[in-house]
């Protein structure tokens, strides 16, 4: 579910609200001014020395001020030094040195003057330093020799850089020093060991510095670890002990401090900065280090762990943070404790920094210059760069300490004064200028600004204006008396107009009027009120599995005059749209869901004014990571603990850890099963075989899958033993007619059980008591030679390696070599089922003649010929077999009408044995298949045209085709008819109807059986005719758009006009429809148009009723199906029109009432006008 947003106006209600409220007073460019400092370099500039260097001094004023510099308090002069130079129009010092010169000659103070007639501004004593990377000292390093349990601390000692360099230790061939709280980098650069483990010692030790100007990097000579131990390294029972140090012989000691030393210390750190205290304590086990403030908790907010916690930063210290802290490193041996004592001082920072004053002739003013620090700084104040005590004395001037009093100011008293606070942490400069003008009101800002808000903000109008002096400012709304202030309304200082919460009602034309003694200066800002950006569907929090689809909703309401835009963030990033994502107004489509795409999903509405977020996580089921750090402990000659820290879940719990193993003797590099434990264990106790070189890996599986396969652990080798299991899967048989080949599956090697795996393989006749027969293989195959034919036999198979036998086989039977049957099925009769089967019965053969085992009885069969003289047929042998001692079959799927010859054999495992007397029958005739190949054409609009060939398979003497065929539009279906065809006639032509309907025709061949297979066809479509459905329906509303269409209804609106026309013409001259008054008595389809109650249609007369047929010699014939729609009425067989009307002629069928008139339904609309004309 979505997460609950804030109102978008929290996001952007202070669009423009509060910048400024508070700010200096700007004077136009325009109007003489002193000069006022606009950017400087910074007070300690440390500058590349492989680059010019740049001390930036830039100012402005009116006129444009000039510039000169100070270095070391003395004056600088830019001109007699050719690499120094001055940027035009700024103060910028340039010192060139691509003609030569040494960038140190150049370090010192400087400092900025910017001068014009009205005063002096001073930029701030900038120190310049040139970066230095000093190269590390020449020195030869012994080995570090250290007994296993020490502490050790390896000193770096860089060389001092400026500014001081980052250091990190290597080893020699660039391999990062992994980092714990066992071994960690303390805040100087040493490397601090707690205790020294025999491991240590696999690689050297490298300090590095890497300086920042020149981006290169110094390595300090390795050193190299010499660690004396009790226990060789490779021990992996005792490296892999749970109580690892007593198990090698290091004694446990309690923690003791390798920085700071002692118990005690202090520190000092100035107000802003940064506070790092630090702890690193030696002790076996290695201790945990945990921190405390001394009366008090620490500030949750500013403070956090570093280095394995061995480290405490607190970041923008202030006095509050002074105290005692101590940090306690313990482990189960015992504690201790040191306290460090931290003061705050502080370099001066503002509490009142002086701003510009601007007076009109007259006036009174202050400059007020407050700072604080500790200890608690001085205040000097100085005029264009002078000692105020050394300037020349102003009766309108008085100095009261921080604050510089003006009364009844002229002209003359303009100057740039500077206020200097320092002490001996640090100083802080600032100038203010003193500007008397005269000066009516004027406007700042263009004139008839557009202001657009948004419903329920807060904002603010602006109305810059300047004057001297300084002008009031009131506002007004559409023109209306009354000022604006109070309520809704607030008026700041600088005269801005803050609206607390906009209404649709604030919306108008806002006026502010800037009024003094010289005069007034007026601007208005028009208001308009825009509805705010709204997400009032936000996506869901999800869970889905990895590889599906998923869909995020955004769906917004937002002002219509205002453009909005809809973006994506990923976890608070913008989101790349790739090609498995699919971005629309409303939603976001992620395809094949991945794990990389868990996340949270935040949807932004934008619009120039405002915007709405809405986030959303999803949470991607992935298959779990593979687990780690598989580790060997309890070794024994049976079994083993394997242990591994689990990988991540992917947020799908872990149900099974699959444990496989590996072997490198019989099947190198192939993995094999072993054993499967619940999710909850990450150890188990693994049961293993003799003589195996193990090596393990575990396999993590969910819901979702399984992970990829953890690195394998380290290999572990079992003792050897006897085998304790014979192989498998022990057969014995004959592969030629005097041989045994005797086989079986070979062990495997955990089964083994040691070296040299072979097989004692033994073998008799059965039923002899004959002494075993034996021979020792190495393989998985042994064949016995000079064997009687088919002759059973006892096998056994013991497996041995040179740790002894195992035990004793159990006894298989096998059997020698077949040979072919002697003898052929006797006595074979055969009874015809139907055209296309036979039953079959034999006599059995005798057992002694099968010489093997009987595998089936085997008819093999073919088609000698057709009864039909002219059809060629393939004489192809086919066979049918009835599996074991069987005296009967049936043989299917025979040709019909067709002369078979027949044969049998036995079969055994060799094959077949000799063929019984040829047998001979016939199959009488059946139905045949389907007419091939049957073309339906459509040559014209008035006739279909059929095509079609003789059947593949007649089974039989033809007797002619049957062929039904119906008229259809859509859903609508017309009356079945039927024509019969002799058997030489493969044409048929079809008189449609009208032009309109398709047509389907079913076509089959028959013999005196009966009808065989059909095929069925319909007619093609006629070009560019729409689906018939399209009548039907209003699924396609663009139809009636197209050009065709509208042509199409003009045409039928003129023909049924004109029909209209000619039926009330013919009915005015007497013609009638033809009703029937008689009950009783149907209408003939060979009848004549009755003389009494019936009008001919003149172009009618030669035209068949709609329900019969035209045949190929021109006569009618009447339709044999009586499945027609017409039965459903009651109308005799008239015509039945397309779209379900009855026109024409109608009769009264036998028993059904008489029925007046024409009930014909008129057309329901202009497509289906034109059937019921057709």
């Amino acid at each position: 579910m979505a997460r609950p947003q804030p109102p978008p106006w929290v996001h952007a209600a202070v669009l423009l609200c509060l910048l400024g409220l508070g700010g200096a007073i700007e004077i136009p460019m325009d109007l003489s001014q002193p000069p006022t400092i606009t950017k400087q370099s910074v007070k300690d500039h440390i500058v590349d020395p492989r680059d010019n260097i740049l001390i930036e001094c830039e100012a402005k004023g009116n006129p444009a001020p000039s510039f000169h510099w100070t270095r070391n308090s003395r004056f600088f002069n830019v001109a007699k030094d050719p690499r120094v130079s001055m940027r035009r129009r700024s103060g910028t010092l340039v010192i060139d040195f691509r003609s030569g010169g040494r960038p140190e000659e150049y370090e010192g103070e400087y400092q900025c003057f910017a001068r014009n007639k009205f005063g002096t501004a001073l930029s701030n004593r900038i120190r310049l330093q040139v970066s230095k990377s000093p190269l590390w000292p020449k020195e030869n390093l012994d080995p570090v020799v250290v007994q296993e349990g020490a502490p050790l601390t390896l000193q770096c000692n860089p060389p001092p850089g400026l500014p001081s360099p980052v250091i990190f230790w290597m080893s020699s061939s660039m391999e990062p020093i992994t980092q714990d709280k066992r071994v960690s980098q303390g805040h100087n650069g040493d490397l601090y060991f707690s205790n020294v483990m025999v491991q240590d010692m696999q690689t050297d030790y490298s300090c590095n510095a890497r300086f920042h100007f020149t981006h290169t990097i110094q390595q300090k000579n390795p050193f190299t670890l010499k660690v004396l131990t009790n226990h060789p390294y490779n021990d992996s029972s005792l490296r892999n002990h749970p109580d690892m140090y007593s198990a090698r012989g290091v004694s446990e000691r309690t923690p003791s401090f390798m920085y700071p030393q002692g118990t005690a210390s202090s520190q000092m750190v100035l107000r802003g900065m940064d506070l790092l205290l630090e702890c690193i304590a030696s002790g076996v086990p290695t201790p945990d280090i945990a921190w405390y403030k001394k009366g008090g908790d620490l500030p949750s907010d500013k403070a956090k762990f570093e280095n394995f916690n061995k480290a405490l930063r607190i970041t923008s210290v202030s006095e509050e943070d002074s105290g005692e802290y101590f940090c306690l490193a313990s482990n189960k041996m015992g504690s201790i404790r040191h306290t460090i004592s931290v003061r705050v001082k502080a370099a001066p920072y503002w509490l009142d920094e002086p701003k510009n004053l601007i007076l009109a002739p007259g006036e009174d003013g202050r400059l007020v210059c407050r700072a604080n620090g500790n200890p608690k700084p001085t205040v000097q104040w100085m005029v264009n760069g002078e000692p105020l005590q050394s300037a020349p004395p102003n009766p309108n001037r008085e100095v009261a300490g921080d604050t510089i009093i003006f009364r009844d100011t002229q002209i003359s008293s303009r100057a740039v004064y500077q206020c200097n606070t320092s002490n001996e942490h640090g100083y802080l400069l600032a100038n203010a200028f003193v500007s008397v003008l005269d000066v009516p009101p004027r406007m700042m800002s263009p004139r008839n600004q557009l202001i657009r808000v948004i419903l329920y903000n807060r904002t603010r109008l602006d109305c810059p204006f300047f004057g001297s002096p300084i002008p009031t400012l009131r506002w007004f709304k559409n023109g209306q008396g009354s000022n604006l202030d109070g309520g809704n309304y607030h008026v700041y200082e600088n005269g801005s107009l803050e609206i607390k919460m906009i209404r649709k009602e604030d919306q108008g034309i806002y006026t502010c009027v800037a009024t003094n003694i010289l005069g007034k200066a007026e601007n208005q800002v028009r208001l308009e009120v825009k509805d705010p950006t709204r997400i009032f569907r936000m996506p869901e929090d999800q869970i889905v599995k990895r590889g599906t689809t998923v869909q995020l909703e955004c769906r917004v309401k937002h002002d219509p005059s205002l453009k909005l835009t809809v973006s994506w963030l990923k976890d608070d990033q913008p989101l790349y749209i790739g090609n498995r994502m699919k971005k629309e107004d409303d939603s976001l489509t992620i395809f094949g869901v991945a794990e990389r795409d868990q996340g949270s999903y935040t949807c932004v509405a934008s619009t120039e004014l405002d915007q709405d977020l809405a986030k959303a996580y999803l949470t991607v089921l992935g298959r779990p990571d593979r687990p780690r750090d598989l580790e060997l402990t309890d070794l024994a000659e049976r079994s083993v603990r394997l242990t591994w820290i689990p990988g991540d879940d992917n947020n799908s719990p872990i149900t099974d850890y699959v444990v496989q193993f590996e072997e490198d003797q019989f099947q190198p590099g192939v993995w094999h099963d072993h054993s499967k434990f619940p999710g909850s264990v990450n150890s188990a106790v693994l049961q293993l075989s003799p003589y195996v070189n193990y090596q393990f890996r575990v396999i993590a599986v969910n819901e979702v899958g399984s992970s990829h396969p953890s690195l394998p652990s380290e290999r572990y080798r079992t003792s050897g033993a006897p085998p304790e299991s014979n192989p498998s899967d022990v057969k014995g048989e004959g592969t030629r007619k005097n041989n045994m080949e005797i086989t079986w599956t070979p062990m495997n090697a955990t089964s083994a059980f040691g070296p040299n795996l072979r097989y004692i393989v033994k073998w008799r006749r059965k039923e002899t008591r004959e002494t075993w027969n034996n021979a020792t293989v190495w393989g998985s195959r042994y064949v016995v030679g000079q064997t009687p034919v088919y002759v059973p036999y006892e096998i056994r198979v013991q497996a041995e390696n040179d740790f002894g036998k195992g035990p004793e086989p159990d006894t298989v039977i096998g059997y020698s070599g077949e040979d072919y049957p002697r003898a052929a099925p006797t006595d074979v009769k055969i009874r015809v089922l139907n055209s296309t089967a036979i039953n079959l019965q034999w006599n059995r053969v005798y057992s002694d003649t099968v010489q093997g085992q009987l595998r089936e009885y085997r008819a093999y069969y073919w088609r000698e010929s057709s009864l039909l003289k002219s059809l060629w047929v393939s004489q192809k042998r086919q066979q049918a077999g009835f599996p074991g001692d069987r005296l009967r079959g049936v043989v299917s799927r025979l040709f019909p009408y067709s002369n078979y010859k027949l044969e049998m054999v036995v079969v055994n495992g060799r094959g077949d044995g000799p063929r019984s007397e040829t047998k001979e029958f016939t199959t009488p005739e059946g139905v045949p298949s389907a007419p091939r190949r049957f073309r339906v054409r459509q040559p014209n609009l008035q006739t279909i045209n059929l095509e079609w060939d003789h059947p593949e398979h007649p089974n039989g003497i033809l007797t002619g085709y049957s062929l039904r065929y119906l008229p259809f539009n859509g859903t609508k279906l017309g009356k079945q008819m039927v024509e019969n065809f002799s058997p030489n006639q493969t044409k048929f032509t079809v008189q449609r109807a009208d032009p309109v309907s398709r047509y389907r025709f079913t076509l089959s061949a028959r013999t005196q059986v009966g009808s065989g297979e059909a095929v069925t066809e319909e007619s093609p479509a006629a070009p560019n005719e729409a689906t018939p459905t399209a009548a039907y329906t209003n699924s396609q509303p663009d139809v009636v758009t197209q050009g065709w269409f509208i042509g199409l209804m003009c045409a039928v609106a003129l023909l049924v006009l004109t029909l209209l026309i000619v039926c009330f013409i013919k009915r005015s001259r007497g013609g009638k429809y033809p009703v029937r008054e008689k009950k009783d008595v149907p209408l003939g389809p060979e009848d004549p148009k009755e003389e009494d109650g019936s009008f001919d249609y003149s172009d009618e007369d030669n035209k068949p009723l709609q329900g019969s047929q035209t045949s190929l010699d021109g006569t009618i014939k009447q339709q044999e199906s009586d499945d027609s729609l017409v039965d459903y009425g009651e109308g005799g067989e008239g015509q039945f029109n397309e779209d379900g009307s009855f026109i024409g002629q109608y009769t009264v069928k036998k028993d059904k009432e008489e029925t007046e008139g024409n009930e014909s339904s008129e057309a329901t609309s202009p497509v289906n006008a034109i059937y019921s004309l057709a």
